[in-house]
């Protein structure tokens, strides 16, 4: 039987509980930033699938294509995954929706070791999944413009540019950054959806090859396959982070963590599946631009590489845009803590500034190393690493909501939900254990050891933060 007493308005003894400061009587009122605005529902949707969907879209079809049609079901399985994922954090952000996502979960179930780790790994796979997203879009500037390609440091100049324009979106203030959401977010659906919902009309079932393409069982092949679509979904967690920007949290995280989902899943699967149907299986397979392929298919000619290109240079900016956003709320949200240092709390119009700047910054070095060094190979190792420590914080996110239901803290179960909230956590804890095992033993061997570099920083935060604490109790 629930009980129908109304909780406690907070929990002082939980980690990383924030108490807000009522206004003195006849105070005035904190001036709005015109610069700064929350965001609504539409444009937390526009954040969750903006991130999601990135440049590896127009890569996915020929990435399958070898598994055979199969692979729609690994999509359909990573699907039902993803949702459950996205569900526990809005069940998360209701309980507490407060800017910094699963920082703030872990931190509230495991205390200040646990939510360091969460915020340093989230911190560093923003940045270097930036550096890697703005490297690859250099491909698709020369194809709109040729002259990108010819040199390296014109690549270089041209990947840098890719960074800082979205760098300034952030800097000019919440309101610019959700104005710039929205726009990229329908520019480049309109191209995905165009082949997406389009080339049904033109779908061939002959185009579609076998069901199974390789001699692995159809366990295996679904497996093989759903290794390469895994981190195709990382970002579900968008709007979980930026949660102290949108608008009645509680109510609008859930929702639009679940939308953007949704809604990245349906253009995921069929766009593959359109593609699938356009372009022959065999050359689909050694295919170096399937939507470019499915849009000669569809209307003849060959304009189809440009639209496409475009379509991606606009996805990777509109992902830059929000990521360099949550690149900087995890910081901010643990420096509030003392767990990062104090200079990651400065905010301005919304936006923590400090944070997006040494964000833009660290990617814009390691770019410029990859063009210097030439050393694509350690580039790619560092890109690998950030697919393992990308899970750690959904890992103990769903950790976090599984204690939440087995400690039985009546602020945070319903008992009506119980059974059904249980099973989601669940879910959601292996699809982030499936990823975790999809980085490969490389790349979570590598991963572990620059997670535990980031002991050293944790033990310095918490000696100041200890420090600080004693010098207040005297």
């Amino acid at each position: 039987m629930t009980s129908t007493a109304a909780p406690p308005a907070e929990d002082r003894t939980t980690p990383g509980a924030v108490a807000e400061t009522p206004l003195a009587a006849g105070s005035p009122a904190p001036r709005r930033d015109r610069h700064a605005r929350r965001f609504g529902l539409p444009v937390a949707v526009c954040l969750v699938m903006g991130n999601v969907i990135g440049g590896g879209i127009f890569l996915l079809p020929a990435s399958v294509a070898p598994f055979g049609t199969i692979s729609l079901l690994s999509f359909a399985v990573l699907t039902l995954g993803a949702i459950a994922l996205a569900l526990v954090f809005g069940r998360l952000a209701q309980r507490h929706p407060r800017t910094g996502g699963p920082y703030v979960y872990v931190r509230a179930a495991f205390g200040d070791f646990a939510g360091f780790l969460a915020a340093y790994s989230y911190w560093m796979t923003a940045w270097v999944s930036n550096a890697a997203l703005a490297v690859a879009s250099v491909g698709y500037l020369a194809v709109l413009f040729p002259a990108v390609g010819e040199h390296r440091w014109t690549m270089c100049l041209a990947a840098l540019a890719v960074q800082w324009l979205p760098a300034l979106s952030n800097l000019a203030g919440t309101r610019y950054v959700g104005a710039v959401q929205v726009v990229a977010t329908v520019l480049k659906l309109v191209p995905l959806l165009l082949v997406a919902v389009g080339g049904l009309f033109f779908f061939d079932p002959a185009n579609l090859g076998p069901f199974q393409a390789t001699g692995q069982s159809p366990v295996g092949a679904v497996s093989a396959s759903a290794a390469i679509l895994l981190f195709s979904y990382i970002g579900v967690e968008s709007a979980a982070v930026s949660a102290g920007e949108v608008r009645d949290p509680a109510r609008n995280v859930g929702r639009a963590t679940v939308l953007g989902t949704i809604g990245a899943a349906t253009v995921y699967l069929l766009g593959t599946l359109s593609v699938f149907g356009l372009v022959a299986h065999e050359k689909l397979v050694s295919s170096q631009a399937p939507f470019t392929d499915a849009v000669n298919a569809m209307f003849g000619g060959s304009w189809g590489g440009t639209l496409v290109a475009g379509a991606a240079v606009v996805s990777m900016l509109g992902a830059l845009n929000g990521w360099t956003l949550l690149s900087a709320q995890t910081p901010y949200a643990a420096a509030k803590d003392g767990l990062f240092p104090r200079v990651f709390e400065k905010k301005q119009r919304g936006v923590p500034v400090v944070g997006v700047v040494v964000t833009v910054v660290l990617a814009s070095a390691l770019t410029v190393y990859n063009y210097t060094a030439g050393s694509a190979a350690v580039f790619e190792s560092l890109v690998l690493i950030t697919t393992f420590t990308a899970t750690v914080p959904y890992l103990l996110s769903t950790a976090a909501q599984l204690y939440f239901l087995a400690s039985g803290q009546g602020e945070r179960v319903r008992g009506g939900r119980l059974v059904r909230d249980a099973v989601l956590a669940g879910v959601a804890f292996a699809f982030s254990m499936w990823l975790v095992a999809g980085s490969g033993y490389a790349a979570v061997y590598q991963g572990v050891l620059f997670l535990f570099a980031g002991v050293l920083a944790y033990a310095l935060m918490a000696a100041r933060k200890h420090r600080a604490a004693g010098t207040a109790a005297e």
